[in-house]
């Protein structure tokens, strides 16, 4: 009879969630995007309005960023939690990104918050890249968990402009009291929403190899003692 081997360790349920949470943020935020898009541009004064008008006055570039970062989206969400084979998904996976990358550095080029945002985007997007970078090299070694570790990098960095969308909301909410406007808060919202993905993303892969080699270092010196058979 064949020995069972030992299952992969489910992701804690926290991880699930936040998932969860900015695959969904992310995929409405495009879909409200090309919604917007088609409607083309709107008449007001609003900051709501301003924002969708910068967006579609590059409606070409918009749609050739948040397309394919939706996407990436969808394709990561199989990679990263399909059992199974996901060779045909990985090798979707890496071009969706880096276009989507690629297409980031010039979406800032008209950033709403300005510099810092500007400064958000060229350094967390360039992270996202050297990440996306380092998992094809180790895909097309076969080296198989570094590999998922840098993706698993790469999608939580991408994932981070949902976790901007909360961040935002809350300055939108105390606009009143502050007096700030978008163009004010757009920028340091891409900084909060970005870091907080990239460091949960780090704490917990570091947590989870310090785990591993604590658990090994355990059934090592665990192990009862053998003596050598004799030849």
């Amino acid at each position: 009879m064949r020995a069972s081997s030992p299952q992969t360790p489910r992701h804690p349920l926290w991880l699930l969630i936040g998932f969860w949470f900015c695959v969904v943020i992310s995929i409405a935020v495009v879909v409200r995007r090309l919604i917007e898009l088609i409607r083309g541009p709107q008449s007001g004064t609003t900051p709501l309005v301003q924002i969708n008008d910068t967006f579609s006055s590059h409606a070409a570039l918009t749609s050739a960023h948040i397309i394919p970062a939706a996407i990436f989206v969808v394709l990561a969400t199989v990679v990263l939690l399909r059992r199974g084979p996901v060779k045909i998904w990985e090798q979707l996976f890496f071009p969706f990104g880096a276009v989507t990358g690629a297409t980031a550095y010039a979406m800032s080029v008209y950033s709403i918050g300005g510099w810092i945002e500007r400064s958000a985007v060229l350094v967390f997007d360039t992270w996202f890249l050297f990440c996306l970078s380092r998992a094809y090299v180790l895909y097309r070694q076969g080296d198989q968990e570094p590999k998922r570790a840098w993706m698993i990098r790469a999608v939580g960095v991408l994932l981070g402009i949902a976790t901007t969308r909360p961040v935002m909301g809350v300055f939108f909410a105390t606009s009143m009291l502050t007096g700030l406007q978008p163009k004010q808060f757009f920028g340091v919202a891409f900084w909060i929403g970005f870091a907080i993905n990239t460091l949960t993303v780090e704490l917990w892969l570091r947590s989870k190899r310090r785990a591993l080699l604590h658990r090994n270092a355990t059934r090592r010196t665990s192990a009862p003692y053998q003596t050598p058979v004799a030849r």
